[in-house]
């Protein structure tokens, strides 16, 4: 379906696959990674709200909410889009990152000559959820998704930060380290309680994985010849 032109404040979502340059080692796991965030993109879109809608691009996707009046309802409808995706894609071992913006976004569909379309898309939001996942400090991890502090709505900050929140699936978004310009949503959990947990297990597997590096490193004789 078509996405009509869109020229007004809202929430931008930029994910993509972690890893891509990797797998595009082997041809045939790239294609699948490929397939499968469309097929899933479009498939959630399609079946679970309309006032989210979406753009795949080669290994990415952008995902903003259309008539945004009430911004606490549309960053629920935004979040919850993202965790169905994020759940599909992990079933098969892929991992995405994914950034929120608030701000201005437009979207113009344009054909400049037959058979090649352009779609320019213009907006501070867009272009901050992207360089969010681009090059945003700190480095967003493979598995995150987090919503960056800049521009958020008095609203929302104000929703999020406070002890009680009404909405389920915004009890799932926490702030973490100080000096983080960021707000993370934790998708992959059941409830808030399972927070705490979910961030020990992920920090433990980053330091193995650390720990392995140390191992090979080790192993091939690196310390051996420079003592």
């Amino acid at each position: 379906m078509p996405i009509n032109d869109f020229d007004e404040d809202t929430f931008v979502a930029f994910l993509d696959i972690s890893g891509f340059k990797q797998l595009m080692k082997d041809e045939k796991k790239a294609l699948n990674a490929l397939d499968r965030l469309y097929q899933y993109g479009y498939e959630v879109l399609q079946e679970k709200n309309r006032q989210v809608e979406g753009i795949f691009i080669s290994d990415s996707g952008i995902l903003f909410v259309r008539n945004c009046q009430d911004k606490n309802m549309c960053l629920r409808s935004l979040l919850a889009i993202i965790r169905e995706i994020n759940k599909k894609m992990l079933k098969h071992d892929l991992i995405l990152t994914t950034s929120i913006a608030y701000g201005h976004f437009k979207y113009q569909e344009r054909i400049e000559f037959e058979g090649i379309e352009k779609n320019p898309i213009y907006g501070n939001a867009y272009v901050a959820a992207f360089l969010d996942n681009e090059n945003g400090k700190p480095k967003i991890q493979p598995g995150q998704c987090r919503i960056v502090k800049k521009n958020l709505p008095n609203e929302v900050e104000e929703l999020l930060e406070g002890n009680y929140n009404q909405y389920y699936i915004l009890q799932l978004v926490r702030g973490r380290n100080n000096g983080d310009d960021h707000n993370y949503f934790y998708w992959m959990v059941k409830n808030p309680a399972e927070i705490d947990d979910f961030e020990k297990q992920y920090t433990d597997a980053y330091n193995l994985k650390y720990a392995g590096m140390l191992r090979a490193l080790k192993s091939g004789g690196y310390e051996r010849h420079f003592r």
